[in-house]
């Protein structure tokens, strides 16, 4: 089977996040028995834990009608079913956008949301938390024909009013030429009967966490914006599918630039149906000439490398699959595809989450040489005033015990500070929440839907949308400027304290909304664009600029939530490492202010105490080397990362 490349790179990758995985398990363990678990270094292995369990893959497949799409991600991935799993025939197929994946706790089955689901404007990702919103048809993985046949529910239409149509955020059109539902004599139209279609399907690839996405068509992704300002640019790799029968059309062209190409991600294409080209009054290499010209063409029209477009017949690389017949196979060029997918998909996701997890290690790696190393540092300057007190009178033992007890005195004059800085750090914090507040996102979303209701011209709701927007973008910038004065505050508590008291001058980081911004910034560029495109009827616009404003909101209400998350994380990282210095340096003064007390009392000698602390500083010196070992086997596993 030829895409045992596309196999064994799925295999490698779980294989590398389950041992990474154990391995965090153990380094976990281990600074528990060793007290050297911080909660912040806590926090920072359940990110890390967090991102290998995040598995899905996503691959998109992108086309207008007929390009045979369907039939590509048969021959990719359903070939030793031993006939189509996705229906495939001449015309549309796919009439709604179909995700196929694997979840082993839920029987396989086709879910189906009704298309009326658009009517009330809400995203797909909404209904997918509701279970009774959906058709659910079961499917029988043994019964390969009833499987395709139950499949064929995803290529059903009905017929209704236009009026209707146009309510539900579909385009119509009395010309057929033109791109939207055509009208027929009766006044109604040929709608999809599915608005989304989600497949539990036991297959390998799907178990490892490959999720597919088959969308229905260019033009069904304007009618369905989700896809665009979601799905898509959040996909691990896009095929963009051609056909060599009908060329680079101008939509396509289009749909390209608009939707595909702005990503740094994995984009292939896919130069389908070459099989036509394939001319038995012409020699060989004629042939190749033809389809090599196809090739350079379609690159040119795209603005993209010939390397990066594949030349295939998913139509015969299925039929050879199929019969089992490799010449068919290899002429198909399915296998160079397939080889390209495995190198483009898995790197793109197993480099997302190595950088995530190594970011993260970063701070697991700087919070445990911290306590150490702020152990260590405690026990040398014990060290150091024991060994002075060696052969000295009882004056000099006392001199050094009030020593010690003027500086826990001095601490504890700095930690009263610290507590009043406290009280600040807490206001500032309330400050920059209130900028992300889901609370007054939500209601600054209604009134922007209540004023759209109410706009009668398209400038009306292009203000108001643009207006929803830049508030979102504006409390981004808002929040960067709270974060910057959160950030100078504790620059100068952590200063002070390395100053009066030895502890680690360290270096908070900034909070970063860069990401926000630019992600709120790409909608409002999208809806830019969408408006520009809108050329409906008033009862028309209404119902599909709500549809792309409710895809829109969930996108920019999702970008919050992020931002709140990470505004958590952030303020539990600036505060964790004072307050873990702080417990270790107290606990330090007391074992000193012991340790001289008990000397000074007689009730133990100088030479037990200073053999106990020698013992002491031995054993963090192992526990350091573990530590180092443990910390360099799992740097070992992060770069390994396939």
């Amino acid at each position: 089977m030829n895409h045992t490349a596309i196999e064994q790179r799925f295999e490698a990758y779980g294989l590398w996040r389950r041992d990474l995985a154990q391995t965090l398990s153990e380094l976990r363990s281990w600074l528990a028995e060793q007290g050297l678990n911080q909660p912040q270094s806590d926090a920072h292995l359940d990110r890390m834990q967090e991102a290998l369990r995040d598995d899905r893959l996503y691959l998109a497949f992108v086309a207008e009608f007929s390009r045979g799409k369907s039939e590509l991600i048969n021959a990719i991935f359903f070939g030793e079913q031993g006939q189509r799993i996705l229906p495939s025939s001449a015309g549309r197929t796919t009439m709604c956008p179909t995700e196929l994946f694997y979840e082993s706790d839920k029987p396989a089955s086709i879910r189906l949301l009704p298309i009326e689901t658009r009517r009330n404007g809400a995203p797909i990702a909404e209904f997918k938390g509701f279970a009774d919103e959906w058709q659910t048809i079961p499917l029988d993985v043994d019964d390969p024909a009833g499987m395709a046949e139950a499949l064929r529910h995803i290529a059903e239409v009905k017929h209704v009013a236009a009026e209707e149509a146009r309510a539900l955020g579909l385009t119509v059109t009395d010309d057929i030429a033109k791109t939207g539902a055509a009208v027929d004599p009766k006044g109604e139209v040929e709608i999809p009967r599915w608005r989304y279609a989600l497949i539990n399907f036991p297959h390998p690839l799907l178990a490892e966490g490959l999720v597919i996405l088959d969308t229905p068509g260019l033009n069904a992704l304007g009618a369905e914006p989700e896809l665009t300002l979601n799905t898509l640019p959040n996909a691990h790799a896009i095929l963009f599918v051609l056909a060599a029968d009908t060329g680079v059309t101008q939509s396509e062209i289009a749909v390209w630039r608009d939707h595909v190409a702005g990503s740094h991600k994995g984009r292939l294409v896919v130069l389908n149906k070459v099989d036509g080209l394939w001319d038995e009054l012409k020699n060989a290499a004629d042939v190749e000439r033809e389809i090599a010209r196809q090739v350079s063409e379609t690159a040119r029209y795209l603005g993209v490398a010939e390397d990066r477009i594949y030349p295939v017949s998913a139509q015969k690389a299925l039929a050879a699959k199929v019969r089992g017949d490799r010449g068919l196979e290899e002429r198909s060029g399915i296998g160079m595809l397939e080889r390209a997918l495995a190198d483009e998909l898995l790197p793109s996701k197993g480099g997302l989450v190595a950088q995530t997890a190594a970011h993260e290690f970063d701070e697991v790696e700087t919070s445990v040489e911290r306590v150490i190393g702020q152990r260590l540092q405690g026990l040398r300057e014990h060290w150091g005033e024991l060994s002075a007190l060696n052969g000295k009178n009882m004056d000099v033992i006392e001199h050094m015990m009030g020593k010690v007890r003027a500086d826990k005195v001095e601490f504890d004059r700095s930690m009263q500070r610290f507590h009043a800085t406290r009280t600040i750090f807490a206001q500032q914090s309330a400050a920059l929440y209130a900028k992300i507040s889901l609370r007054q996102l939500d209601t600054v979303i209604a009134e922007t839907k209540k004023n759209m209701e109410t706009c009668l011209t398209t400038s009306g709701l292009k203000a108001a949308m643009q207006a929803f927007f830049e508030y979102a973008r504006s409390h981004m910038d808002e929040v960067a400027e709270d974060g910057q004065q959160i950030k100078t505050l504790m620059d100068g508590v952590y200063r002070k304290f390395q100053e009066e008291h030895g502890l680690a001058n360290i270096k908070p980081a900034a909070f970063s909304v860069m990401r926000y911004t630019r992600e709120i910034r790409r909608l409002q560029e999208k809806h830019e664009q969408f408006m520009r495109g809108l050329s409906l009827l008033m009862t028309e616009q209404k119902a599909v600029v709500r549809g792309f404003f409710e895809s829109a909101v969930s996108k920019v209400r999702a970008i919050y939530v992020s931002a709140n998350r990470d505004a958590d994380d952030w303020l539990r990282d600036m505060m964790a490492p004072m307050e873990s210095q702080v417990r270790e340096h107290q606990a330090q003064l007391r074992r000193r202010l012991e340790s001289i007390k008990r000397i000074h009392q007689a009730s133990d000698t100088l030479e037990s105490r200073m053999a106990e602390l020698k013992q002491v500083l031995e054993e963090i010196g192992a526990q350091h080397r573990a530590a180092h070992a443990l910390f360099r086997r799992i740097r070992a596993q992060l770069t390994a990362a396939p």
